[in-house]
């Protein structure tokens, strides 16, 4: 497949999984703003009826407290009488009234009274103004008492209202509203605008002084406060404030779209899925890439030696060379340099699958890192002086013991110092610096060259499974790209680390850590 359309398709189904995870995400936050305005206005619904249902409930006291009491001190006269003092005769019930002002100012009087006989015959609720029999002046009566009652009791009214007005204004707050009442009020209005969370209610004066909280009071959730003006007629110095706040309102506002929640984190799964298995695929294609390229260059390095050899087999067949044992001794060494060659080649790549298999044994030993990088330095004196260079070292390390397999570790030593040939400057002669020193308990080794040196964008993969640093031309890198990474590999199993510094056009230098042993 090409690159081209795995991007596309990664962009088209990367733009899904975002849009269907944004559409998402915006109507949790729609239903979570419409639930918070259903919530306030059912909140501020319930807080405005219960201050109305104080305000009633202070003027249905202030009502039936003064209305008695006006209605007392009006009461001038009661009296009961017979017209023959008998049981079965007239029974009459005679009340005076009278309402008079603060200046004693008379508003209006009248004279009640009931009439009836001991079998019913008359109504009882006849009211007359005078003893008259006929049904004209009966009539002309009635309507005077019920023009009389009206002027009376709008008279009561009156002086109530002035109460009201003037006299409860003037009362303290917690005189005038009943706590636990007006709680009471709150949580019945609540749960009909069906809200049923718990609260907590302050109430203050207009000035901000509170005189009233509840008893398990907290500042959870007071950031969403809702308050209502209780005696809102009243002057402004006279009113008070209700405030109300939810300790769980966040909870109770996304209870709504908790359904949701599930749906969003399986869409978040399934776009880190995506974009892992995006980066798996391209992963996985730069892997094949590397594999191909990997096959071509494994083919073209195992058909010098293969050629060799053919070679050599067709020329002990002539007979002329047979006769000759200069030509058989070349042949001989010829037939060996190139098998131990190709045996190299299939070890090194046998060696790795080994590795990604974890079927390793090592047989550690103690051995000295000083002496083993004398011997290293002497091994390659020769390849490094036909560049024109030389090979330095500085034994520094005091304490140079170190368990190794012994075999696995030269491999490593011996392969950095490879590189350090195979990646010289070709028209430089090179040199290589070969130090060993103690930090703490740790024995360090530095291979330094004055090669080529290595791009700072390849310093992060130098050490990946199949990569080489190319040079320009596609088959001038030599190897598979497995030196380095088994180099990495070992020093990781024997508890050490390598670290790497270049400065292309330079040189490079690879640093080994490795534990040592105390004595």
């Amino acid at each position: 497949m090409k690159q081209s359309t795995i991007w596309t398709i990664a962009a088209i189904m990367g733009f899904s999984f975002l849009a269907l995870l944004f559409l998402q995400l915006s109507y949790i936050e729609e239903m979570a703003k419409m639930k918070k305005e259903q919530f306030d206005e059912s909140v501020n619904r319930s807080l405005y009826q219960a201050a109305r249902n104080l305000e009633l409930n202070e003027t249905m006291r202030y009502l039936e407290k003064d209305v008695n009491a006006t209605e007392r001190r009006a009461f001038k006269q009661d009296s009961i009488m017979t017209s023959s003092g008998k049981l079965n005769d007239v029974i009459q019930h005679s009340h005076l009234y009278s309402v008079t002002g603060n200046d004693g100012e008379v508003y209006t009087s009248f004279q009640l009274k009931a009439i009836k006989t001991k079998p019913s015959t008359i109504p009882k609720g006849m009211i007359l103004r005078s003893d008259k029999n006929t049904i004209s002046e009966a009539s002309r009566s009635m309507q005077e008492i019920v023009r009389n009652r009206y002027i009376y009791q709008k008279a009561l009214l009156d002086e109530v209202v002035y109460n009201i007005l003037y006299t409860a204004g003037d009362r303290p707050l917690k005189e005038r509203v009943n706590f636990k009442v007006l709680d009471q009020d709150i949580r019945a209005e609540l749960l009909n605008n069906g809200i049923s969370i718990p609260y907590h209610v302050t109430v203050s004066t207009a000035d901000g002084r509170e005189v009233f909280r509840c008893s398990d009071y907290t500042d959870d959730g007071n950031d969403h406060m809702y308050s209502q003006v209780l005696f809102r007629k009243d002057p402004s110095s006279k009113k008070g404030i209700v405030r109300i706040h939810f300790p769980d309102i966040n909870s109770y506002i996304y209870s709504s779209v908790r359904f949701m929640i599930p749906s969003v984190v399986f869409t978040i799964i399934l776009l880190l899925t995506f974009v892992f298995t995006i980066v798996v695929i391209f992963r996985q294609k730069r892997y094949t890439e590397i594999k191909n390229d990997f096959i071509n260059n494994m083919t073209h390095e195992l058909k010098t030696p293969i050629a060799s050899l053919s070679l050599a087999a067709q020329m002990l067949n002539d007979e002329s060379v047979s006769k000759s044992p200069s030509m058989m001794n070349h042949l001989g060494k010829v037939i060996n340099d190139e098998s131990k060659r190709l045996r190299f080649l299939v070890e090194k790549v046998l060696q790795m699958s080994m590795f990604d298999k974890n079927k390793v044994v090592f047989k550690e030993k103690e051995i000295d890192l000083n002496e083993l990088v004398e011997n290293t330095a002497t091994s390659f004196s020769l390849r490094v002086e036909h560049t024109g260079g030389k090979i330095y070292t500085e034994i520094e390390a005091v304490d140079s013991a170190i368990y190794v397999d012994e075999m696995h570790f030269q491999n490593v030593v011996f392969n950095l110092m490879d590189n350090a040939v195979k990646y010289r400057n070709p028209d430089a002669p090179l040199d290589v610096y070969m130090r060993t020193w103690n930090e703490g308990d740790r024995v360090m080794l530095s291979i330094r060259d004055t090669g080529m040196g290595i791009k700072r964008e390849n310093l992060k993969k130098i050490f990946d499974k199949f990569y080489r640093v190319h040079t320009g031309n596609r088959h001038d890198a030599k190897g598979f790209g497995l030196g380095l990474a088994y180099v990495k590999k070992i020093v990781n199993l024997h508890k050490g680390e390598i670290y790497v510094e270049s400065d292309y056009g330079k040189g490079t230098e690879f640093v080994i850590s490795l534990p040592v042993i105390k004595n």
